[in-house]
């Protein structure tokens, strides 16, 4: 069954390296710095623990330096959530491009939360 929810992307400036960047979101000890409270590993298979509530997902892809996809294990096989890097080829900026599946009533409340991780990111990774 196709997903209801629609696909959106979000875009932050992000005052850091790609190398260093990408070790924040690719990694459990980087993501557990600001996206996570606890990330473990086993291959492609990684929980994320909030406030001791777990949710297991699924490591669909990878690029060092460029980006991650995750699939969340409770979520339809086309929606996924992604972290990208990219340079702005006009400022030079590293820009962290976020694409990730809401539904429509959903969606601003899924950017706020997103806004809010990166606002926590940025503190950690001293941007």
């Amino acid at each position: 069954m196709a997903s209801k929810k629609k696909s959106f992307t979000l875009e932050y400036v992000i005052k850091s390296s790609p190398a260093i960047l990408y070790d924040f979101i690719s990694t459990p000890a980087g993501l557990a710095q600001w996206f996570a409270d606890k990330v473990d590993s086993n291959n492609s298979h990684w929980n994320f623990e909030w406030n001791g509530s777990e949710e297991e997902a699924e490591l669909l892809e990878s690029h060092e330096p460029v980006f991650v996809k995750f699939r969340w294990t409770y979520q339809s096989k086309d929606e996924y959530f992604e972290m990208r890097i990219k340079i702005s080829e006009v400022s030079r900026d590293t820009i962290l491009c976020i694409t990730d599946f809401a539904e429509a009533n959903e969606m601003k409340d899924q950017s706020l939360l997103w806004d809010s991780t990166i606002k926590n990111l940025k503190h950690h990774i001293g941007s």
